[in-house]
């Protein structure tokens, strides 16, 4: 079987055999898929310099297994030039779609937030709130959407000048309630609902509420860009994953 040009991403690749590349990929209509690269790395080969992840690429694939072949490659506009904690970031991005989305399985919505955050870090957005709202926004489409604006104790409305525990399985809870979580302000679920900038002690709030959210999903193994971004910059004051 095979499919017509498709606009994607290299989420990831490394060699296979002598002269291939196996390539986890990411497009529209497509979702997440295993693809081989054919004799990509022998010299003078176009593709593998294209292969490359922030590469908006037009793709095409065949084959009926779940790994397919990858028959034509073509850019489809200039890289996201990403630079430092920007670089980290993107790798971030790229592990979570690999860890948290099942092959094959399309999701368009988050191909088009996924383009826009990386467009967001090239630019030199915010890297905590590009961050945090990708992270909202790929829970969402999973069927796992944080519940922002009202405390799951009675459905009152989440206020601003409160502290809440955060229960993942239904959302802020009261801190008497006895519930298990991260302790977040009313103000920071309310700027992560409306996505609205984020002060440094929302942000801290943020990214811990976030991780929480996430682990469940993402199994016991640490985020290889989290290590690599303590690697990278050690104990330096800029935004982490």
């Amino acid at each position: 079987m095979s499919h017509s040009l498709f606009l994607g991403f290299v989420l990831h690749r490394r060699d296979y055999r002598d002269t291939s590349l196996l390539l986890e990929l990411f497009g529209i209509g497509q979702g997440r898929l295993a693809a081989i690269a054919k004799g990509a790395r022998r010299p003078r080969q176009i593709a593998s310099a294209l292969l490359q992840p922030f590469q908006p690429l037009w793709l095409a694939v065949s084959g009926r297994g779940e790994v397919k072949t990858l028959t034509a490659v073509e850019a489809a506009g200039p890289p996201f030039a990403l630079i430092g904690p920007a670089l980290v970031s993107g790798f971030y991005l790229n592990e979570l779609l690999l860890r948290l989305l099942a092959r094959q399985d399309p999701h368009d919505r988050l191909f088009v937030f996924y383009q826009a955050a990386l467009a967001g870090l090239a630019e030199g957005a915010e890297l905590e709130r590009s961050l945090r709202r990708f992270e909202c926004q790929l829970l969402a489409e999973l069927g796992y959407g944080l519940n922002l604006e009202r405390v799951a104790d009675d459905g009152s409305p989440v206020m601003p000048e409160r502290v809440y525990i955060y229960d993942c399985e239904s959302g802020p809870r009261a801190l008497d309630s006895g519930a298990q979580g991260p302790r977040v302000s009313g103000a920071t679920l309310l700027a992560l609902a409306r996505d609205d900038a984020l002060d440094p002690v929302q942000r801290r709030e943020a990214r811990n509420l976030l991780r929480h959210a996430l682990a469940p999903h993402l199994g016991g193994r640490p985020m290889q860009s989290r290590e690599l971004h303590r690697h990278w910059f050690g104990r330096a004051p800029c935004p982490k994953p």
